[in-house]
């Protein structure tokens, strides 16, 4: 693996994460939309979702389930996983070149990555 094919493969995994996200996000956007077109807001009191999106499997779930609210958290949990996906695609391919200088950067920034996304919860 040289260095041009690797940057697009990468190039090509940005895209596809970004573009993947937004058109999941857009689609739960348009079903929240269709679904809650009506209701009305009250401004005056703040209401938190629902407790099942504030947990891996209940966002799973539910976007199975084709809910908006589970539709749209996946989509950004997909955004966000994107650059994770790409520093571990980094990482790989500098270990498939025998660069091992990189290959370490690469898993010591993937780690802190996990470690600060585990650590949000």
């Amino acid at each position: 693996m040289n260095d041009r094919r690797l940057e697009n493969i990468i190039g090509r995994l940005l895209q596809t994460g970004v573009l993947l996200a937004a058109a999941i996000v857009l689609a739960g956007g348009a079903f929240y939309l269709i679904q809650h077109h009506s209701d009305r807001t009250d401004y005056r009191a703040f209401v938190p979702g629902s407790q099942d999106l504030r947990t891996l499997r209940g966002i799973v779930r539910s976007a199975a389930h084709f809910h908006s609210e589970g539709l749209i958290q996946i989509g950004l949990l997909l955004l966000i996983a994107t650059p994770v996906a790409r520093v571990a695609m980094a990482m790989v391919g500098f270990a498939l070149e025998r660069d091992r200088l990189y290959t370490v950067v690469s898993l010591i920034v993937l780690l802190i990555l996990a470690f600060s996304l585990v650590r949000a919860t």
